[in-house]
């Protein structure tokens, strides 16, 4: 997994390439906890990335619970299988998706 992050004024977009699973979802909450100090709006950009298995997903929870005290998580640009897979979960009926 590669990730790739942006800064616009308080907004952060993380930028997933590849695979979030249980040995790559550690580093993206890395990833996500160095921004989200600073951040009042986080965007996770999954254009690129292949997979997402539950790991990912708590990684997500966890994201928006801490993003919904400011202006929010969303996930954008989401892949056909990544799409699935947040439809089949329920996530994306209070995560917001662009």
């Amino acid at each position: 997994m590669n990730i790739t992050t942006s800064r616009k004024d308080n907004e952060c977009t993380l930028f997933i390439e590849g695979r979030i699973d249980t040995l790559t979802a550690p580093e993206l909450e890395q990833v996500f906890a160095e921004n989200a100090e600073t951040c009042t709006k986080m965007i996770f950009d999954l254009s690129q990335t292949e997979y997402i298995s539950s790991a990912g997903l708590r990684v997500i929870l966890v994201a928006h619970r801490e993003m919904e005290k400011k202006d929010g998580l969303v996930l954008k640009n989401l892949s056909k299988n990544v799409a699935n897979i947040i439809k089949m979960t329920g996530f994306g009926k209070f995560v917001n998706i662009e």
